[in-house]
């Protein structure tokens, strides 16, 4: 679209760019911000990310950016050894405005942000190995570990009680406050309240005894989906992406979160809950890779803290689909009307499944942590 161009080569403008823009295409598939891809004339000059930073998530950009600066610029000392090309490629690459800042606001109120592009790179959704699985779980536990001596508390908490579980039923008891009727009375929503009613009381004391009270505070991702992993030609990692969550927590909230997208065979949106089982080998797989980069830095109590997060992860994801259901979907997009019900049962038969077998998912963690 001409007029969307000509905006775009208008904010690009603003930036630290090298070489004359000839291209600008849209980017991905992210529901957040809205990304585009800028291409330059001259063949071996770079190519950027031109993001609009969703201003009702992200009302704060220049904490987030903020954060974004800190971390980026902690992990390129990691890096620095490896030489200037590979920095770019382990880590994200903010370019500056004109003006020296993180980050552009436009004559209506947004705020941009410019990224080196990462060439050659790839993002896959589903996880189709044990090796994939393996790498994952390297690569984030890599990304925790190079982050550990960073102190948490130097970033911005953007996405106050993002993983707090007390948070995530507040939020479900406001709502049927406010929607007595309506969706709040169809059986299959009654049927999830009644099963997150039960689980209640053990997820509000496990959030509180086995993770909050007995693990330090560290920087996390918060959002360990493993399409936020770039990978090169050859399915290795190369960098994690999508920094907008990165503040402090626990690690078994990244932990968890992972394993909730990794270990399901089925789609997190599946209305055929026979599809939905675990992949048991991708667990093995993934707590090994990251166990292997992270097991250096975690504490006792941490390690036991991550079977935990397995179980608490999904129970919020529920806790927040139904929220979003009752509420009449002011969240999360959906396809059509029952969608973000669908979501939830889906979430509950995982985690029905993972209650089934965590014997042998606790047996799997204690392995790797021994070993």
């Amino acid at each position: 679209m001409e007029n969307e161009n000509d905006l775009i080569l208008s904010i690009a403008a603003h930036f630290q760019t090298e070489g004359v823009i000839s291209q600008v295409k849209r980017f991905g598939s992210g529901h957040i911000n809205d990304t585009f891809r800028l291409d330059t004339e001259k063949v071996g000059d770079p190519s950027y990310l031109l993001q609009r930073i969703n201003r009702f998530i992200f009302p704060e950009p220049q904490h987030l950016m903020d954060n974004m600066d800190l971390v980026c610029g902690h992990l390129q000392t990691k890096f620095a050894h490896l030489g200037k090309e590979q920095v770019q490629r382990r880590t994200l690459t903010i370019i500056p405005t004109k003006h020296s800042k993180l980050y552009h606001e436009d004559a209506q109120g947004d705020s941009w942000r410019m990224l080196l592009l990462i060439e050659n790179t790839h993002s896959v959704d589903l996880v189709r190995s044990p090796a994939q699985a393996y790498a994952g779980g390297a690569a984030f536990g890599a990304f925790q570990r190079q982050l550990a001596d960073l102190e948490a508390k130097k970033l911005h908490v953007l996405l106050p009680r993002f993983h707090d579980v007390d948070y995530r039923l507040e939020n479900l008891r406001n709502a049927l406050i406010t929607h007595p009727m309506g969706r709040t009375v169809e059986p299959e929503v009654q049927k999830l309240l009644q099963a997150m009613e039960i689980r209640e009381t053990d997820m509000r004391r496990d959030f509180i005894e086995r993770i909050v009270t007995v693990s330090p505070l560290r920087i996390i991702h918060n959002d360990t989906k493993f399409n936020n992993l770039l990978l090169d030609q050859d399915d290795r990692p190369q960098c994690v992406i999508d920094l907008d969550t990165v503040m402090p927590g626990y690690v078994a909230f990244d932990f968890g979160d992972a394993i909730r997208t990794i270990i399901n065979s089925g789609q997190e949106d599946d209305p055929a809950l026979e599809n939905i089982t675990l992949n048991i080998p991708l667990f093995e797989a993934y707590t090994n890779g990251y166990l292997q980069e992270a097991g250096s830095f975690l504490t006792e109590p941490e390690m036991d803290s991550l079977l935990y997060g397995v179980y608490l992860l999904p129970y919020m994801q529920i806790l927040r689909f139904l929220t979003d259901y009752i509420e009449y979907d002011p969240y999360y997009k959906t396809e059509y009307p029952s969608h973000n019900l669908v979501r939830a049962q889906a979430q509950f038969k995982l985690l029905t499944e993972l209650e089934a077998h965590r014997t042998r998912l606790q047996y799997i963690l204690h392995q790797f942590a021994a070993s």
